[in-house]
């Protein structure tokens, strides 16, 4: 079992950055991915962000390209996203999740590719 822990939402005003951080804890597991997916009211549940734990490549939404970053810290077990110029269309709870067993890399984008995912933080952007 893992357990994922997610911390650093808040409010903002639009056009600034927050910062999301994640950390997995549990006995004997390797992480293969982790990844940020958040969803608003009344919509699914959408991907943010992806990292692989070996190698470090990352993914990303379209909408996101260019404004949030995905990092690891692999000592920590630990996943962060940088969210800059922040806009109210990204006001939404956020979810980390994580993957222990490798897959197919482009799969790391889709909700079902994760077992794992935290609790949610509720970011917020006002205009």
């Amino acid at each position: 079992q893992v357990q994922l822990v997610e911390s650093g939402g808040g409010l903002v005003q639009a056009g600034g950055s927050l910062r999301l951080s994640c950390a997995a804890s549990g006995r004997n597991f390797s992480l293969y991915a982790m990844g940020w997916f958040r969803q608003a009211p009344g919509k699914e549940r959408e991907f943010v962000a992806a990292i692989l734990w070996s190698g470090g490549s990352t993914y990303y939404a379209g909408s996101v390209k260019g404004r949030f970053t995905i990092s690891r810290d692999n000592a920590k077990n630990a996943v962060y996203l940088q969210m800059n110029s922040l806009k109210p269309e990204d006001t939404a709870v956020y979810y980390c999740a994580a993957r222990l067993a490798p897959m197919l890399r482009d799969l790391v984008v889709t909700t079902t590719a994760y077992r794992y995912w935290g609790q949610g933080t509720q970011v917020t952007v006002s205009s």
